[in-house]
């Protein structure tokens, strides 16, 4: 296989063919970039992280306490977990990942922050769907603990509020889905969500319904394969 390319993984998985692969380009001095595939489609690149460090940095630099117990929901390749593990202020990590594919490329280290995510203390991988989790406030994270909360809620797992990985997730972006994670959040808490599509005001309108306080954050993100930029839109919700 051409050192240039290499398939690191293949998994069948309840949303489809999941593949994990390197590229090198010549033209980024021979940086690796790691990609997944989600059914022939891009899911996420290594070469635009921009948006998922600034789902942690937004969300956290908005959450009131002085130490933070924290749910990232979606791990992907890792970039919002270790950007807000470089927060000193963060106490804990729960990272809830629905595909266990996911969790093991960072656990065999095929992925640049594997072993970074792993070695921390802080971070704790939960394999498990986050839809399914928040509608039960969590409580299956903590079995010893019936209103534990949390600083911050930092979700990327769709592609926006309008275009989901799955219908069943839908019914999250709704006042009554929002309304049920709110509750998991403590005062001064903010739940943060990525989206690839431009701010939406219908969605605006639904978060407004639920938080006190809310905003869309425009991330201008490059592209250093062509030079254009596109951008990602962060969400935020305050208590």
């Amino acid at each position: 296989m051409s050192v240039n390319f290499a398939e690191l993984d293949y998994q069948q998985t309840p949303l489809g063919e999941l593949i994990l692969r390197r590229r090198r380009f010549p033209i980024l001095g021979d940086r690796d970039v790691f990609e997944v595939i989600l059914n022939d489609e891009f899911l996420m690149s290594s070469l635009f992280t921009a948006g998922e460090i600034a789902l942690a940095d937004l969300g956290l630099r908005h959450a009131g306490a002085a130490e933070l117990d924290i749910i990232v929901g979606g791990l992907g390749l890792g970039y919002t977990a270790a950007a807000a593990l470089a927060h000193p202020r963060v106490r804990s990590l729960t990272v809830i990942e629905a595909l266990p594919a996911v969790i093991d490329w960072h656990r065999r280290c095929l992925l640049p922050l594997g072993k970074q995510l792993t070695d921390d203390p802080r971070c704790k991988f939960v394999e498990g769907s986050f839809f399914v989790l928040a509608s039960d406030n969590f409580k299956a994270l903590d079995p010893e603990f019936d209103d534990r909360r949390y600083h911050a809620i930092l979700l990327d797992i769709d592609h926006s509020p309008n275009d989901v990985l799955h219908p069943d997730n839908r019914a999250f972006y709704s006042v009554s889905g929002l309304t049920r994670l709110r509750k998991c959040l403590h005062e001064a808490g903010v739940f943060a969500l990525w989206s690839n599509d431009s701010p939406d005001q219908d969605f605006m309108f639904i978060l407004s319904e639920v938080f006190t306080t809310c905003s869309a954050q425009v991330v201008p993100i490059e592209n250093p394969l062509t030079g254009i930029e596109s951008t990602n839109t962060i969400y935020l919700g305050g208590t």
